[in-house]
């Protein structure tokens, strides 16, 4: 299988799907390198890892995606201990939910620096390698949000529509390289990113939902297309057939729809 003995990054591996595809690749992978920001629960994934496979190398960087010093930081440290990465996990992701006029300015420069910037600046690094071994992965984390341009879910809808093209044409540039380069587009998912996007106030959808895909589920999806070079995998049936629809439905229909949901968001928020 073409991801045994893998030399693994992952950003944003400290929870969430980033954790998961840790976990996921545990007993497969040559080495981890753990990117994110919060060093005690990288320590604390370290540990379980190494509990299931002693004999995995891993390796915990704290890195705020945010800084473009250190993601030059952890690029410079993996060539001086001549890791070669050939599985680049671009995980890491920046949300935001509501209105665009009422955004913290801070938070619209963090979904820019990490959702794109870090991501481009990481897999330019590393792509060069890949191409001269005529070999390796790049799975790209995108978001179904990418699909279509979202009300009061702007930047974060449109850094998503950046990944997810960006891994398309990257895909058909080193296309006959020997890599397989994909774009994961789940759906919503309970993990802490929907709490983090949430606004001071607002409560995160919480409820029990057929869109919902488990994370574990999402991983599996998502390391079977790499295996199958897949350009694209958006987990779960029911967003399949949401995400096919959408793509095919007019912009002036769409438009009505935001129009006839945007009244509605204005009268909840008058009566609360």
């Amino acid at each position: 299988m073409k991801l045994d003995g893998c030399n693994a990054l992952i950003t944003g591996a400290s929870a969430g799907i980033g954790r998961e595809f840790a976990r996921q690749l545990t007993t497969r992978a040559r080495t981890l390198v753990l990117v994110a920001r919060r060093e005690q629960r990288l320590n604390e994934l370290r540990e379980e890892i190494l509990n299931r496979n002693a004999q995995l190398n891993v390796h915990v960087r704290v890195v705020d995606l945010c800084r473009k010093s250190h993601v030059d930081e952890v690029i410079r440290w993996l060539e001086q201990n001549k890791i070669e990465i050939d599985f680049l996990i671009n995980n890491a992701g920046v949300g935001d939910v509501g209105p665009f006029t009422t955004s913290p300015p801070q938070r619209n420069d963090k979904m820019l620096q990490v959702n794109i910037v870090a991501l481009t600046t990481l897999t330019r690094a590393f792509l060069p390698q890949m191409i001269s071994r005529r070999s390796g992965e790049i799975l790209n984390v995108s978001s179904s949000a990418g699909f279509l341009p979202i009300p009061e879910f702007n930047v974060y809808a449109a850094t998503k529509a950046y990944v997810t093209s960006f891994t398309e044409s990257l895909r058909a540039e080193v296309r006959g390289a020997g890599i397989t380069v994909t774009a994961l587009c789940p759906g919503p998912l309970h993990t802490e990113f929907q709490k983090q996007a949430q606004r001071p106030g607002e409560k995160p959808d919480s409820a029990r939902s057929p869109v919902y895909v488990s994370v574990e589920q999402v991983v599996r999806d998502a390391l079977a297309a790499i295996e199958s070079n897949k350009p694209l995998v958006i987990p779960g049936t029911i967003m399949k057939l949401a995400m096919f629809l959408a793509r095919l439905t007019p912009m002036w229909i769409l438009r009505m729809a935001w129009r006839f949901g945007a009244k509605r968001v204005k009268q909840k928020r008058r009566s609360m």
